[in-house]
């Protein structure tokens, strides 16, 4: 007994100061009595705040490559028009987009974002659920989700609401991991042809399928490894498509 009860100590101080410690059980404990939307908030927002921790200022100068270089577009594509990031996280994820007409950042801890420094970005922040958007429908000619996806608490209501708001003609851009589990603060789990799901309202472009490295999804997408479909294991994997909404396709 005594020496599984050292197993233990040794287990729980292992890598951390009695702070750290404090946290771990305190998390623990929080997960078993909150609501399943208050643990997918807590996680996320100790995510941020570690990150603003260990970064200082919290970096944004890697999102401009994605909107462009990456989906083969330029600034001029955006300039004059109206652009939504989904999820967009604390990091003023479109700070570049200096020459378009509107830039919104959509995410539900947007408030807790400004204290994190979003309130210095020049970016509006609105704090809503990727399921009910409040915006009017064909509001904004591009929608983004980057890394956010799968973090959504109802894919379907979400993917309705990108379809409603995307005007016609507009574009939507996505990348996302696929993978085969789950976690707290990303509940959804889909396949590589979770693009099938948009063909009745866009016109879907080009698609990449990338592996997955250690570094994490924007590391990977730049590493531009492509995946192995031939490979049976359950390995993540990053997926890049870029939809324009047709003409007719308003809901």
């Amino acid at each position: 007994m005594a020496q599984r009860k050292s197993e233990f100590y040794k287990g729980l101080t292992r890598g951390g100061t009695v702070r750290s410690i404090i946290r771990k059980i305190r998390r623990w404990v929080l997960d078993r009595v909150q609501s399943p939307e208050k643990v997918k908030e807590r996680h996320a927002l100790y995510h941020w705040i570690e990150r603003k921790a260990i970064e200082g200022d919290l970096h944004n100068n890697h999102f401009k490559q994605f909107y462009t270089d990456h989906f083969g577009l330029d600034g001029s594509f955006y300039a004059g028009k109206k652009i939504m990031d989904i999820g967009c996280g604390p990091r003023g994820s479109l700070e570049w987009a200096n020459m378009a007409a509107e830039c919104v950042g959509l995410d539900p801890f947007a408030k807790a974002y400004l204290k994190l420094g979003a309130d210095k970005h020049n970016m509006k922040y609105v704090p809503a659920y990727a399921e009910n958007m409040p915006f009017p429908n064909g509001h904004f000619d591009i929608v983004s989700s980057f890394n956010s996806f799968d973090h959504v608490d109802d894919l379907g209501k979400t993917i309705s609401e990108i379809v409603r708001v995307v005007a016609p003609g507009g574009t939507f851009l996505l990348i996302t991991d696929i993978r085969t589990y789950s976690t707290i603060c990303e509940p959804q789990v889909f396949s590589w042809d979770i693009v099938d799901k948009f063909k009745p309202y866009f016109d879907i472009g080009e698609i990449r399928h990338y592996e997955y490295t250690e570094n994490g999804i924007y590391e990977s997408v730049l590493a531009g490894v492509i995946y192995d479909h031939y490979n049976t294991a359950n390995r993540k994997g990053v997926l890049s498509a870029r939809f324009t909404k047709k003409l007719d396709g308003v809901r």
